[in-house]
């Protein structure tokens, strides 16, 4: 088996996500710039695997995150919640009454338009999620006492502070003790680096990870910048993924980790920001995997895309399913996902398994 996951009756949770909670504010169709309101979401590289795998899928989910006891961690909280997400796990801040201590992350997030691509821009210094420390969460009662069959987490989390990536190592570490598999996005964002070391940092961090992975996920810029692996014969869009320049990257990663068992990628040429090809590949029991291309597919908005293709792919795995399942469930769930607004899925498990089999996009009445 590509995996080996605990049943899931010796496991209070499928998945526990591990990462920083923001709040995202959607200026609709309009650029952040000129809008006049906005629309709340939350969101986070790690937390939207869990939020996607308990909405979309059913999982039972928790994350760990740190927020700030004022208005805005509450109103953090409530969305949460209304995603299903078990809380009991964040860490609780006290609010100085400026948020010079500690204080909530904003992500202001424009989808983009034809020949204007989509644009984030972070608002999260000194978040309270960043000030985890460790030594401050319970890991083993979390993976020993209570059980986790899968934890994620990715490379946001590692690149918040010189903390986080220690936070995040120890979390691993005693989720390998547990049996725990654990998943990782390298997620590669070189503004998060910048002060603290640059790429050179993220290499160092992500190459330390790497060990305890047992499902590593990413696409040709985060194996390349995060990694620091060489990628022969590969365009850099990745709208045709050389064979040849893929299987040099998997040697590359199964030669320096070889307790990796799983190694995905999606694959994504923005012709415009509307109109993406979109795909993924996967590698598993020593066969790659490739899942049914997507070409010209529309967007809506593409944020959270790889964390759909990530769920997906989790979910899959949790429920038993064969390695090709896996980068199906995650490529056509990633594309869903991009068919709404906000990080998360809005999307079923049957319109997952709809996309797979190619059904179509009737009214269903």
């Amino acid at each position: 088996m590509a995996l080996e996951l605990l049943p899931a009756h010796r496991c209070a949770w499928d998945c526990v996500a591990l990462g920083e909670v923001m709040l995202r504010l959607d200026p609709g169709d309009e650029r952040v710039r000129s809008a006049r309101t906005f629309a709340v979401h939350e969101g986070g590289g790690e937390y939207n695997v869990a939020r996607n795998l308990r909405r979309a899928f059913g999982h039972r989910t928790s994350v760990v995150t740190a927020l700030v006891d004022n208005e805005v961690g509450r109103l953090a909280e409530e969305l949460i919640l209304a995603g299903g997400v078990d809380t009991r796990h964040i860490v609780w801040r006290p609010f100085d009454g400026v948020g010079r201590d500690a204080r909530v992350g904003l992500n202001f997030t424009e989808r983009g338009y034809g020949p204007r691509p989509a644009r984030s821009t972070y608002d999260r210094g000194h978040s309270a999620a960043a000030q985890l420390a460790p030594g401050e969460i319970e890991w083993d009662h979390l993976f020993g006492t209570e059980g986790v069959r899968w934890l994620h987490t990715g490379g946001i989390m590692a690149a918040l502070s010189p903390d986080s990536a220690e936070v995040m190592l120890e979390a691993m570490q005693a989720a390998k003790r547990h049996g725990t598999v654990i998943s990782y996005d390298l997620n590669y964002r070189a503004s998060m680096w910048r002060d603290q070391g640059g790429q050179q940092r993220a290499i160092d961090v992500n190459r330390r990870v790497a060990e305890l992975v047992d499902v590593m996920i990413g696409n040709e810029e985060d194996f390349t910048a995060a990694l620091g692996f060489e990628v022969p014969g590969t365009d850099p869009d990745l709208s045709e993924l050389d064979p040849a320049g893929f299987a040099a990257m998997i040697d590359q990663v199964r030669a320096g980790y070889p307790s990796i068992r799983v190694i995905a990628t999606t694959l994504r040429n923005a012709k415009t920001a509307s109109v993406n090809d979109w795909g993924a590949v996967l590698f598993a029991e020593g066969e790659l995997h490739e899942a049914t291309r997507r070409p010209d597919l529309e967007i809506y908005d593409r944020v959270g895309g790889g964390d759909g293709f990530a769920s997906g792919l989790a979910h899959a795995f949790l429920s038993g399913k064969t390695p090709m399942d896996a980068v199906e469930y995650g490529a056509a769930h990633g594309a869903l996902v991009q068919s709404t607004p906000g990080d998360v899925s809005k999307v079923t498990e049957a319109e997952v398994a709809s996309a797979i089999e190619r059904k179509g996009a009737r009214a269903i009445r």
